[in-house]
């Protein structure tokens, strides 16, 4: 029977270290996705007519969305700079400038 010796403080520090690193993952893995969703769009609708812009303004948001989040989980985790993020994942101007941002809710039928 192993026993762990090391004091509980640093059993809980490792496991939140651990948490951390994996949900770096997630929202990183999140962000991939969202951005090849909106790459891929504007691959298959070049030269998209305007009825499409309401579909392509969706993804863009929703990679903006996905960008704020892994940032802010960076940022929690101490990684301050963002520019790295953003070379790396090869963000474009539009999805950077709405990061954060929360669509409107839609407003209910009426009855």
């Amino acid at each position: 029977m192993s026993r762990d010796l090391r004091p509980p403080v640093d059993i809980l520090h490792y496991e939140i270290v651990q948490e951390q690193a994996s949900a770096l993952g997630r929202m990183g893995s999140a962000l991939e996705q969202s951005l090849a969703r909106l790459r891929e769009f504007d691959v298959a609708h070049a030269e998209a007519p305007a009825s499409m812009q309401a579909a392509r303004r969706k993804l863009v948001l929703e990679a903006g969305q996905a960008l704020w989040m892994f940032v802010v989980q960076r940022e929690a985790s101490g990684l301050r700079d963002s520019r790295h993020i953003m070379r790396t994942y090869n963000v474009p101007g539009e999805v950077q400038r709405c990061m954060g941002l929360v669509p409107a809710p839609s407003k209910p039928a009426a009855k």
